[in-house]
């Protein structure tokens, strides 16, 4: 009998972290554009939640960060002579389009993919689908790099689909709008995909305030890709409500492991609908669906606690333990209901871990959005790059390397000054060594989106 394991692959923070704002709908975002931010404490805290994980006895893997800066970006965009030249042609037009530029959003690999297991297709075969992430675009430049990186990682052991043709009909954020049920991971699983907007039926009905980024269509051309059986696939509308509240993704408002669902009353629209369909979907197992009130948890707090992009993760003795950020702690009713559920005899979570990762919570990711959740045969772990495999070694290493290379503070103003580039070259050439991923870099020319 084949053995499943669930690997999580964190993202590297890339040296160019800094606070934007470029995320409308990300009430973190916005609150800290134009703050100084700490690209190497965000790196380093992103490692030792990594390492935590790794701890737990979890495989544990590295996703290395995407190159920056996109020069091809300014390029594209009508902006011409030397780095610098485009640099103050482009600030002069608009500085959001410099710092879209240095943008190191891709360390939320949440958003990297879609992935569905062997166990789950009609194939057998592992299918990733790198998101688009067609909604904004400091991030719809990570697509065509995260195509090229999966490939790399994935291309012995998965069918690795392009991403979507880039456009708001299928607009796609990847498996931050994807949850997957089974009894254990080697089971046949009920996949389900969230979506805010459906073009089909009128936008009345839609959310007011901010948008929505995943597109039904979108959900509906990758059941269709990795073949999944209608019935092991389930589509469901994400809450207006909780878009307006500052609910971009829906792993701010839902968590999901095993046969486990904790969720907001105001994540999904036509909850009860939903939940029976997956009830029957996933029978025989049983589903332990944990619902969290307006009342016990306002959508505000939700959003700024990032209680539901907790880490959910299955042990090796089958019980289950969160992984949480450390505002989780900071608030009365987040950590209220986390004691709650270690409590609780009918909820399977036996212990919560609270993690500092506020570089990243200020910019609108949490524990959840740091990581890729890919389900696949113990076996063939071997078939992945060993390197980025994470051990205690792993740790000391990529902490050296950050601590040589990672400025401690990034100003809006600095990303004005080309020879940030030189530095960020040299940061990654070194890498690539560390990680013996050879020309991962050199081998891949940044393109626009």
């Amino acid at each position: 009998m084949t053995s499943y394991v669930e690997v999580q692959w964190d993202g590297l923070i890339g040296p160019t972290h800094h606070y934007a704002g470029l995320s409308h709908g990300n009430v973190a975002s916005e609150t800290h554009a134009l703050s100084v931010s700490h690209p190497r404490q965000a790196a380093l805290q992103g490692l030792q939640k990594m390492q935590a994980v790794h701890r737990l006895g979890i495989p544990q893997y590295v996703v290395p960060p995407h190159p920056r800066p996109n020069r091809a970006l300014l390029t594209a965009l009508g902006f011409d002579g030397s780095f610098q030249q485009q640099l103050n042609a482009a600030w002069a037009k608009d500085p959001a389009l410099v710092r879209a530029a240095w943008s190191a959003s891709s360390m939320w690999v949440a958003n990297m993919a879609t992935v569905s297991p062997a166990s789950d297709t009609a194939d057998d075969a592992l299918h990733l689908t790198p998101a688009n992430l067609a909604s904004t675009l400091h991030r719809r430049q990570e697509a065509e790099f995260s195509h090229y990186l999966l490939q790399r990682l994935f291309g012995d052991v998965a069918v690795v689909h392009p991403p979507l043709a880039s456009g708001e009909a299928l607009a796609d954020e990847g498996a931050a709008n994807h949850m997957r049920f089974a009894a254990t991971h080697g089971d046949p699983g009920v996949e389900v995909f969230v979506y805010g907007r459906d073009d089909t039926d009128g936008a009345g009905d839609g959310p007011e305030h901010y948008p929505a980024r995943q597109t039904r269509a979108a959900c509906e051309a990758i059941i269709a890709a990795h073949q999944l059986p209608p019935e092991q696939a389930i589509l469901v509308r994400q809450h207006p409500r909780a878009i307006d509240a500052g609910v971009f993704h829906n792993d701010v408002i839902a968590m999901s492991n095993g046969t486990v669902l904790i969720y907001h009353e105001y994540a999904f629209a036509d909850a009860e609908i939903f939940l029976d369909t997956l009830r029957q979907a996933l029978a025989p197992a049983v589903l332990t669906a944990v619902q969290v009130t307006e009342e016990a948890l306002p959508l505000d707090e939700a959003v700024s606690s990032y209680l539901f992009n907790s880490q959910l993760l299955t042990l090796s003795d089958g019980s289950m333990c969160i992984v949480a950020p450390e505002e989780c702690r900071r608030s009365v009713a987040a950590k209220r209901l986390l004691d709650r559920w270690v409590a609780a005899s009918d909820i399977p979570i036996s212990a919560v871990h609270y993690l500092d990762v506020r570089e990243s919570m200020q910019n609108g990711g949490g524990p959840a959005c740091l990581r890729l959740r890919v389900v696949m045969p113990e076996a063939s772990l071997v078939s992945l790059p060993p390197s980025l495999a994470f051990s205690d070694e792993l740790h000391a290493v990529l902490s050296s390397w950050v601590e040589t290379h990672y400025r401690e503070s990034l100003t809006p103003d600095d990303l004005r000054d080309a020879a940030l580039a030189d530095e960020i070259q040299v940061a990654l050439a070194a890498l690539e060594t560390l990680l013996d991923m050879p020309g991962l870099y050199a081998d891949f020319s940044v393109s626009a989106p």
